[in-house]
């Protein structure tokens, strides 16, 4: 799927299911218009536009009624995902890479250059002020935050930067409750809080990082075909047993999470991979390259 205009590299890709409505993928995008479409055909369903920057983050509240954005134009927007329309924008004083919506829809915590986890109040969510500004142990900018869905991690605000460590947040207390280090600036950063799983995921360097979201205690370190220093990511499979990755080169590459065996090599992109992402039920994935084009394969 080629966005309209010239190819720009994708920066994020996400998928969110809805009971009623079916499965969306949001993607973000460096033309600056992140977009919504279908997630089974891929079919274009809506843009948002505004943003003067290269966009770095796009994503659905967990019922796919807003949507959160980051901009190297120094901003985070709020958009009724419905029909689109912008609802607020939150100045930062400098690139913001990424944004995670909280599990009831009521916050919004950002992240970027200036090295700040911010925390906004969406019942409020014409102010553009954050209730928390949290700054990282060690001086760096923040790439990716995920926000713990379930009952035992609703509060923890996970954050991984690019010297190489991860945080994560108890917002309740604004401190870190949990540290975790990997071998290279983290590139992307996925939370499968479900039984079969548990775990955080962590591309960094040459490594795919599994931490047991439990103990927030390492479990594997999986050596991968590619690097992670400038572009790529990583998706396990809804049920635990395969993971999907992509990053340097043009392959995207589907291993064995048990035995760290290479089980696929898929080629179709004409550039490096920037973002994978399973779909739920894991019947397919969706890459995002550096072509400026989003690919759906079949698992």
């Amino acid at each position: 799927f080629v966005p309209p205009g010239p190819p720009r590299p994708l920066a994020e890709l996400q998928f969110v299911s809805h009971p009623a409505d079916g499965t969306f993928l949001t993607s973000a995008c460096h033309d600056k218009t992140p977009m919504v479409r279908r997630g089974d055909t891929g079919d274009w369903i809506g843009s948002f536009v505004g943003h003067k920057g290269a966009v770095w983050s796009a994503k659905l509240d967990a019922d796919a009624n807003l949507c959160a954005t980051a901009s190297g134009d120094f901003s985070a927007r709020l958009w009724d995902a419905i029909n689109g329309n912008h609802l607020a924008t939150y100045q930062h004083k400098h690139i913001v890479k990424t944004v995670q919506f909280s599990p009831d829809s009521k916050q919004l915590a950002t992240g970027g250059h200036e090295g700040l986890l911010r925390v906004f109040d969406l019942n409020q969510y014409k102010t553009d002020k954050a209730v928390y500004e949290m700054p990282l142990p060690v001086k760096s900018n923040i790439t990716k935050c995920c926000w713990g869905s379930s009952t035992s991690l609703s509060n923890l605000v996970v954050v991984s930067d690019s010297g190489g460590t991860v945080s994560a947040y108890d917002i309740r207390t604004q401190k870190v409750a949990h540290t975790m280090k990997v071998q290279g600036g983290v590139m992307d950063m996925e939370m499968c809080e479900d039984s079969s799983r548990n775990k955080l995921v962590v591309s960094a360097g040459r490594k795919v990082s599994f931490f047991d979201l439990t103990s927030f205690k390492l479990v594997k370190d999986v050596d991968v075909a590619i690097s992670f220093n400038e572009e790529g990511g990583t998706s396990l499979h809804p049920d635990g047993s395969k993971f999907v990755t992509g990053g340097s080169d043009l392959w995207v590459r589907v291993y064995d999470y048990a035995t760290g065996e290479c089980l696929e090599t898929n080629k179709g992109h004409h550039g490096p991979i920037r973002c994978v992402r399973y779909a739920p039920g894991g019947a397919s994935y969706a890459t995002g390259s550096e072509d400026g084009t989003i690919r759906l394969w079949k698992s």
